[in-house]
């Protein structure tokens, strides 16, 4: 996998395969962290949850408060081996391309799953756009990092608070279809159906919640 290109060759076909997204729940896995500056700061909060062990001489005081561990070392290729131990995830964000690199290596050469800062990983961060119900990722695999946050900040103009209420109807919803829908396609449809109404989208826009729900119980025959 290149920086530039964000593919890997499948072992069986040779071909060129797209990375697939996933969210990953914190459990007790472990993050170690190459790096104290802004770009190591960056990719800790992106993993907020998990335990982050940060290694670096010189480690941002923001760093420090997020960080569950904190080794202030020196890092070259010999001595990054020995504090992978245990991780689930390595990050290289180091200032140093080539240090970045090296530490890369061993880390793929361990099995750990690997983000580096300057590419050549097998995990790429995406950038989100968090709500309170839902979240967006967006990455371009590593082809041009300045595009996820474009699309990121347009997403976030188009995506207006109704979206935050259409969700919440959604879940209002469900316990009344669960118990008085029997099949689960027809409770899919039946949602896909509120979602495709613009009659209660425009409700939802005018902070009509109630009547929207009125709306959806009375048309559906759920009341």
């Amino acid at each position: 996998m290149t920086e530039m290109d964000g593919l890997s060759d499948s072992p069986k076909t040779g071909k060129k395969v797209l990375m697939s997204p996933i969210y990953l729940s914190p459990g007790n896995r472990k993050v170690v962290v190459f790096g104290g500056g802004k770009v190591a700061l960056r990719k800790c909060l992106h993993f907020e949850g998990f335990h982050i062990k940060v290694i670096a001489k010189d480690i941002l005081p923001e760093l420090r408060s997020i960080a569950d561990e904190v080794v202030e070392a020196e890092i070259d290729p010999d001595s990054a081996s020995r504090y992978m131990e245990g991780a689930d995830i390595v990050i290289a964000a180091t200032s140093v391309h080539s240090l970045n690199d090296s530490i890369r290596d061993v880390s793929l050469s361990k099995g750990i799953m690997t983000n580096s800062a300057h590419g050549g990983g097998d995990v790429l961060i995406p950038s989100v756009l968090k709500r309170p119900g839902y979240s967006i990722t967006v990455s371009s695999e590593g082809r041009v990092p300045a595009f996820p946050p474009y699309v990121i900040k347009a997403l976030d103009g188009f995506l207006d608070p109704s979206y935050d209420s259409m969700l919440d109807l959604l879940m209002r919803i469900r316990p009344v279809i669960r118990e008085k829908i029997p099949t689960q396609p027809e409770r899919a449809k039946f949602l896909a159906d509120v979602l495709d109404d613009q009659d209660v989208w425009a409700l939802l826009r005018e902070n009509r919640d109630d009547e929207a729900f009125e709306k959806v119980m009375r048309e559906g025959g759920l009341q």
